[in-house]
C-alpha cells in the first residue's frame, strides 16, 4: 500500500513540474517577450507616404478653348486693355447674357466669340472717345456645360451638349434620334429666352433639308418642340 501511495505522489508532482515549464501564449494570444530575452527589433520599414493629389481636371472647364467657342451665360472672362487698369477686369456674363464694362456700361456677350467681343469691346472705346485704337484682349478662363434642349416627335428627347457652343438645329434634331412618323416636319419650335421675354422662332425641316443654305444656329438654353 505503501509503494502505491509514492507512485502515485510521484506522478503528480511530475504532472505539476511540466505544467509549470509550458510558455504562456502558447494558445494564441498575443505576448511580450519574457524576461531574459533579447527585446524585439523596432520595425526600420518606412511610414507610408500620402497619396499624392489628384491632377484630374474639374466638371468646369478650364483648358483654352478653341478660337470659335460661343459664350454663355455664365463664363468667366479676363478682359485686358492695353495700359489701363481700370478697363482691365475679371468678369463673367451675366444670366442677360451682357457683360459691363466701366465708361462704355453693357455689352452683349452670348452667343459671340471670344473675337467678336473683343471687336465690340473695342468698337465701343472709340465710338465713346474714351480709347482709339487701343489693343483689346478677351481670355476665357472658365466655361459652364452649354445644353440644349429637344422634346416632342424626336426618338431620344433630353438635353444635349453643345460641341464649342454651336449646334445648329438639324444637329440637335440628328442627336435626339431624329423626328418620329408623327412629327410635323413644316411646324418645328424654337424657343429662346431673351432680354425679359421668351422668343419664339418657327422652323420648317422639310425646306431646310432641300435648302443651301447654313441651318439656323441655336443657343444655350434653347428648347426645341417639335409638335
Amino acid at each position: 500500500m505503501k509503494t502505491v501511495f509514492a507512485t502515485a505522489l510521484a506522478c503528480f508532482v511530475l504532472v505539476g513540474a511540466a505544467a509549470a515549464q509550458t510558455p504562456v501564449g502558447t494558445s494564441g494570444t498575443a505576448t511580450g517577450p519574457r524576461a531574459g530575452s533579447p527585446a524585439a527589433t523596432p520595425s526600420t520599414a518606412k511610414p507610408a507616404m500620402p497619396a499624392a493629389p489628384s491632377t484630374a481636371a474639374s466638371p468646369t472647364a478650364t483648358a483654352p478653348v478653341s478660337a470659335d467657342y460661343r459664350l454663355a451665360a455664365g463664363d468667366k472672362l479676363r478682359i485686358d486693355v492695353y495700359k489701363d487698369a481700370q478697363l482691365s477686369q475679371a468678369v463673367q456674363v451675366r444670366p442677360d447674357g451682357k457683360i459691363t464694362m466701366p465708361l462704355i456700361g453693357d455689352i452683349p456677350a452670348v452667343g459671340r466669340t471670344s473675337t467678336e467681343l473683343r471687336d465690340a469691346i473695342s468698337t465701343a472705346l472709340a465710338e465713346g472717345k474714351f480709347l482709339s485704337d487701343a489693343p483689346v484682349t478677351v481670355i476665357v478662363t472658365e466655361t459652364v456645360p452649354q445644353l440644349i434642349y429637344v422634346t416632342g416627335e424626336v426618338n431620344r428627347p433630353g438635353s444635349y451638349v453643345m460641341v464649342n457652343g454651336q449646334m445648329s438645329i438639324l444637329q440637335a434634331l440628328a442627336v435626339a434620334g431624329g423626328l418620329t412618323e408623327f412629327a410635323n416636319k413644316k411646324d418645328i419650335r424654337v424657343l429662346r429666352k431673351g432680354a425679359g421675354r421668351m422668343q419664339t422662332i418657327k422652323f420648317n425641316y422639310k425646306e431646310a433639308l432641300e435648302s443651301v443654305r447654313e441651318p439656323m444656329q441655336l443657343l444655350a438654353g434653347d428648347t426645341v418642340i417639335v409638335k
